[in-house]
């Protein structure tokens, strides 16, 4: 029966062309957008987890309440004791520590007078160490325009709109002034060893990259760091994993009484961006049952149309005696050949496509001047085992619905009337 129906829809290009490119169209549609929207909103979200929240973060319960404030006064004790437990109870994950300050950069002249000032947001992480994962991890190398990166810890990377600003070039020093942990005034002297551009106005507008020793010196803050970043080996966040992750850990540390004891939130826990990792997860969805209803649309119309055309057809075969049943299962075999023809070339495409994205991406830079949030600077897609087989939901799917509200007719003809119709 298949075989009979497959070199029937082989022979007679009419009653296949039309839905196969239809079919194809919607399957390739659906896989580039698929691939388009789970790397576009995926690099955002890692962007974010690289920067600022981490696919899990620990700090005290004191400095999540008041985190927008960036309050160094209330964070993690014996960081040492506590980074070598959390690489032992859970080695699927990678722990950096970080500190966020404010302060001012001052740069004198030749006389030792102030030349430029400007407020800039300082960022520390392991910059100098053996064992830093945050160079790779933040793309640090990539991002560098001038200059080189750190040598030691006297020496920071800066935003190059921001070192333009004041004059900087590497080579040179300033003055970072601040407020440590203790609440009194700190100055020290750092020589700019390179320049950077993210791509992020956020990034680009004024901060300054230091190393985590350096920080600690600083700010008075010795064997202490602000937060402990965590991510999952494979460079991806998993809801899921991040959630038992949470648990376990907020279950042996969880002390009511003790505001600065430890306590670890998952990424989609951390501000607004829970909601747009839950809009990541279900917009594909979205795509795909948007392209499923309207290719059924398309493909209800092309049933109908090649009924009126095959009414004679089927007129016949059921003068001959065939059940309407089985005609019309046919018609739901014959569109499920369709649907897997179109869904197969669909797929190729698609996937054809998506990898180009993926491969190049396109620069969206210039529309992101001023913009307040981290979105990546080059738009990529991101083929995941998803793409391979999504497109099987709207390509079959479209084809049965199509030919099942468009073959219902048939139940509705008269052979008496058939013959009437032969006749004439």
């Amino acid at each position: 029966m298949i075989r009979f129906l497959f070199k029937g829809l082989w022979r007679d290009k009419s009653r296949s062309r039309l839905p196969i490119i239809v079919v194809a169209t919607g399957v390739t549609l659906t896989i580039f957008l698929h691939a388009y929207i789970v790397g576009f909103m995926g690099d955002t979200i890692e962007m974010n987890a690289r920067f600022n929240a981490g696919h899990v973060k620990v700090m005290t319960k004191a400095f999540e309440a008041a985190s927008h404030q960036l309050p160094i006064d209330l964070a993690l004790g014996n960081v040492s004791q506590l980074l070598t437990e959390l690489q032992r109870d859970f080695p699927q994950m990678e722990w950096s520590s970080r500190i966020q300050f404010g302060g001012l950069a001052d740069v004198p002249d030749e006389n030792g007078e102030t030349k430029a000032q400007g407020p800039f947001i300082g960022m520390a992480m392991n910059l100098t160490g053996d064992d830093s994962r945050d160079i790779e991890r933040l793309q640090i190398a990539s991002a560098l325009t001038q200059g080189k990166l750190p040598a030691n810890q006297t020496e920071v990377l800066m935003s190059d709109h921001f070192a333009r600003a004041l004059g900087l070039k590497p080579g040179d020093s300033f003055t970072m002034m601040t407020s440590s942990a203790n609440a009194s005034m700190r100055m020290q002297n750092f020589t700019v060893s390179g320049t950077l551009i993210f791509g992020a106005e956020l990034l680009d507008r004024g901060s300054v990259l230091m190393d985590i020793g350096a920080a600690q010196q600083l700010l008075e803050m010795e064997d202490a760091t602000a937060e402990i970043l965590g991510f999952f080996k494979n460079g991806y966040f998993d809801s899921k994993a991040a959630d038992l992750l949470v648990m376990q850990f907020n279950s042996k540390h969880d002390d009511p009484e003790d505001d600065f004891s430890p306590v670890m939130k998952s990424l989609r826990a951390q501000g607004s961006m829970g909601q747009y990792v839950e809009m990541a997860e279900k917009w594909s969805w979205y795509v795909s049952f948007v392209f499923i209803l309207a290719m059924s649309l398309v493909l209800w119309n092309a049933g109908l149309l090649g009924g009126l055309r095959r009414y004679g057809e089927v007129g016949l075969r059921l003068a001959i005696g065939e059940e309407k049943k089985h005609i019309y299962f046919t018609l739901l075999l014959e569109s499920v050949l369709i649907g897997l023809a179109g869904t197969f070339v669909g797929t190729l495409f698609g996937l054809l496509f998506a990898w180009m994205l993926q491969t190049w991406g396109i620069d969206i830079s210039g529309m992101m001047q001023g913009a307040s949030l981290m979105f990546p600077s080059v738009i990529k897609a991101r083929i995941t085992p998803t793409d391979f087989y999504l497109g099987f939901f709207p390509g079959i799917l479209s084809t049965l619905i199509g030919t099942a509200l468009s073959g219902i007719g048939i139940f509705k003809w008269q052979t008496a009337s058939l013959f009437k119709e032969l006749e004439v």
